[in-house]
């Protein structure tokens, strides 16, 4: 117990010290997510909302896939992509591997799933009572999207929310393709889970304060940006 307290003191201590190091890794990490959710949120609500409100062939198959891949292992999408753009794959001339801009895509590829079917699923169930709504009060097609959007702002609020949360929470695609170079692309989960195993509890704790300080923020301005004070 002794070494759990010691390590917080510490933590605490190494986040007032302002080091270098440890909030550089901190702004990586949330560029990453932020620029990965970014993405995702924008494919995920055009897709979610299309997949809600329109029926085309395959629906059903594309329907399951999202579902599916909503809990896609991230080794595995970390594998898909440091296959691509790895020297010898279709990618490899970009020289992508070991760069930021490969965990954003790594993060963006399993964001992506997440929102597109909390998306789908409140359209599918709210969808059709506000498109008639929209369509009494003479609303246009673009009307009705954007009724909807309106309607449910508070659902896509908490898919971007979660889908934040997953991608600054997640470690193994983004060591796989980042590689968790010091000063270069290690974030705070690759940082936790580097220090925890070398034994260096206190430098873990202070990353782990910090990403439950960021999820409670990021909670915290969403429901305020949505209007739920509750």
């Amino acid at each position: 117990m002794d070494h759990i307290m010691n390590g917080l003191i510490q933590a605490l201590k190494l986040l007032v010290s302002l080091d270098h190091e440890i909030y550089n890794i901190i702004g990586l990490s949330v560029g990453v997510s932020f620029l990965s959710t970014l993405m995702a949120s924008v494919i995920g609500i055009i897709m979610g909302m299309a997949m809600g409100l329109y029926d085309f062939p395959f629906k059903r198959v594309v329907v399951r896939l999202v579902y599916s891949f909503m809990a896609l292992p991230p080794v595995v999408v970390g594998l898909f992509v440091a296959i691509l753009i790895s020297r010898r794959g279709p990618m490899g001339q970009f020289e992508l591997m070991f760069t930021p801009l490969a965990m954003i895509v790594a993060q963006t590829i399993l964001i992506t799933p997440i929102i597109t079917g909390l998306i789908y699923s409140a359209v599918k169930e709210h969808g059709d009572a506000i498109r008639e709504v929209a369509h009494m009060l003479g609303g246009s097609k673009w009307d009705e999207i954007i009724l909807i959007a309106k309607e449910l702002k508070k659902t896509i609020a908490v898919a971007v929310t979660t889908g934040f949360g997953r991608g600054i929470s997640e470690v193994g695609a983004v060591m796989l393709v980042g590689g968790n170079i010091k000063g270069h692309t290690r974030v705070m989960t690759t940082f936790i889970a580097m220090n925890n195993s070398m034994g260096n509890y206190a430098e873990s704790i202070a990353m782990g304060i910090v990403l439950i300080a960021i999820a409670i923020a990021t909670n915290t301005f969403i429901h305020r940006l949505t209007g739920d004070t509750r």
